[in-house]
């Protein structure tokens, strides 16, 4: 594998958490210590993006964003990681493809908030993420009713594994995706932006 790159081996399942964590904050924490358990994964990668096409404003520099999301998250089961920028790739399905391709016989999961999926359908190529790779959405404050009114959910329900059976979702053939209800931390990035603590330290 090249330098830089995360290391990961054929059996090994991996959820991979994108975004510009643009504060890296403890609700993203979280997520990830209940994927790891619910989800039964070995790793979660976060996926720290060079910027967010659907956002028109770009986020601060992706070293600082990193050097945040290492001191966040020093979990030694999650690796931090520039792999997107590494990659050259724009969007995330392009990104997904890629990583595929590089880690052959690895059980990887997207992970997502359930904020993300009513924006799902938004994406670009979204259905070809549903088409690469399982999906975890896992709960978040103001989305406890995205299963019902997210269009991506609505016309995936069939491929929906109930939450009960969380831990067969690395192993299952895409499209398939799972909806986990937890405790919730209402921390979101935009809000400690707004504060100003974040960007009084580019």
């Amino acid at each position: 594998m090249r330098q830089g790159f995360p290391i990961a081996s054929p059996g090994m399942r991996i959820g991979i958490l994108g975004g510009s964590f643009d504060p890296a904050h403890e609700g993203h924490a979280h997520i990830t210590r209940e994927a790891l358990r619910r989800f039964g994964l070995d790793r979660v990668w976060w996926l720290v993006s060079p910027g967010n096409p659907l956002k028109a404003r770009g986020p601060a520099p992706i070293a600082q964003r990193m050097a945040e999301a290492r001191r966040v998250m020093p979990d030694p089961r999650v690796d931090i990681t520039d792999l997107e920028a590494r990659l050259g790739t724009r969007f995330t399905a392009q990104t997904l493809r890629r990583v595929t391709a590089l880690y052959p016989g690895v059980h990887f999961v997207w992970l997502m908030g359930a904020d993300n999926l009513l924006q799902f359908d938004r994406w670009d190529t979204w259905r070809a993420i549903l088409g690469l790779m399982p999906v975890g959405v896992l709960a978040r404050p103001g989305a406890r009713f995205v299963v019902r009114h997210a269009r991506a959910a609505r016309l995936y329900a069939p491929m929906r594994l109930p939450e009960s059976e969380a831990r067969r979702l690395p192993f299952a053939a895409p499209p398939a995706w799972c909806f986990l209800q937890m405790p919730m931390s209402d921390l979101s990035s935009s809000a400690i932006r707004a504060q100003g603590a974040w960007r009084g330290r580019d």
